[in-house]
């Protein structure tokens, strides 16, 4: 049996996973969280096999959890399940340490699919981002600006584009403030930017090309 931890800050989509693996002969939800914080405190204290999570919360972001896990819990298997562009978050989100992306607009079916897949050591992303990856087409404007940004820096433009402070996103990340200008002043850089206000909308854009 798979003991999957779902994570996600809507009590409505936390319910919902709940009662789809309900029927599941062979996944078993061992835990429900609101937030990235609870998803250490849930593991240091339960064994889990595979997360399903959010990339999005206001305490630790998905992909800096990403980066705890990866370190501290190598063998629990993550599924990030977002609402965001697939092919905007989906290489980063696997580069920092999980092992399979979904939309939340994909069907129950695939969801425990890639549950499976996952536990079983597979990599999980739609079959369109897998033959662009595989045969190096062109995903879209906006996924190619991701795909030149290093983990740390899709980070940083996240919580930048959800309004956090520099100081905020020091404590959030381990990192200095000092660190946090630096990966600011290299967005905008890459953005060819001159403010914070254009970077963030500039950003937005991107995701959206």
């Amino acid at each position: 049996m798979i003991k999957l931890l779902v994570a996600d800050n809507h009590p409505i989509t936390r319910k919902g996973l709940e009662v789809l693996f309900s029927a599941s002969p062979n996944i078993k939800v061992v835990g429900s969280v609101n937030d990235g914080e609870a998803i250490l405190d849930f593991v240091k204290k339960n064994p889990v096999d595979v997360i399903l999570t959010e990339a999005d919360f206001p305490k630790l972001n998905g992909l800096t959890v990403l980066r705890y896990l990866k370190n501290d819990f190598p063998d629990i298997k993550t599924i990030i399940l977002s609402a965001q562009p697939e092919e905007v978050y989906a290489i980063n989100a696997i580069k920092a340490g999980a092992a399979g992306f979904i939309n939340k607009s994909e069907n129950v079916i695939t969801i425990s699919e890639a549950v499976t897949k996952v536990y079983d050591g597979g990599i999980h992303l739609s079959n369109d981002l897998t033959q662009q990856l595989a045969f190096g087409t062109r995903v879209n404007k906006g996924g190619n600006f991701y795909k030149k940004l290093s983990t740390r820096e899709s980070e940083v433009l996240k919580l930048l584009t959800i309004g956090r402070k520099n100081k905020e996103i020091s404590k959030e990340l381990d990192i200095n403030e000092k660190t946090v200008s630096t990966y600011k002043a290299r967005l905008m850089r890459k953005l060819k930017v001159t403010n914070l206000v254009d970077l963030v909308n500039q950003a937005k854009l991107s995701q959206q090309v």
